[in-house]
């Protein structure tokens, strides 16, 4: 993902997301290291909450998020663990994958990769069936 530059959104994240995700992160298995240490960043700046009080539009681990990525059309993205090809799916490690954990619908993320490139991810909606 890189270098967060211009300003950042408050994301929250459910204990057990947190607890597997910071597990998937250290062991090193299906990721490189920046894109660990990524995801890492972003789990430290979270809200860490109960799982059972996190809001129902939050983008955890599987939630369907409508997106838009770089200014495209809006799509649906099924956040995923590495190995896991869900419809639609896009992996936790991916740089898109993990500017939206934590989002709310509604919010914007937007960074600077490593290479100096400009990103954004605006999410407009979220489902996450399993929370209903």
């Amino acid at each position: 993902m890189g270098f967060f530059d211009f300003g950042l959104p408050p994301i929250v994240v459910g204990e057990a997301d947190r607890h597997d995700l910071v597990v998937l992160a250290l062991g090193g298995v299906n990721h490189s290291a920046d894109e660990a240490d990524d995801l890492l960043y972003e789990l430290d700046r979270a809200r860490v909450i109960s799982d059972r009080l996190l809001p129902h539009d939050v983008v955890r681990m599987g939630s369907a998020a409508v997106a838009s990525i770089d200014g495209g059309e809006p799509q649906i993205l099924r956040l995923a663990f590495p190995g896991e090809n869900p419809p639609n799916s896009i992996s936790i490690f991916s740089a898109f994958g993990t500017a939206i954990l934590g989002l709310r619908a509604g919010q914007t993320m937007k960074w600077t990769n490593r290479n100096g490139k400009a990103h954004e991810v605006v999410v407009h909606s979220v489902r996450n069936e399993e929370h209903v």
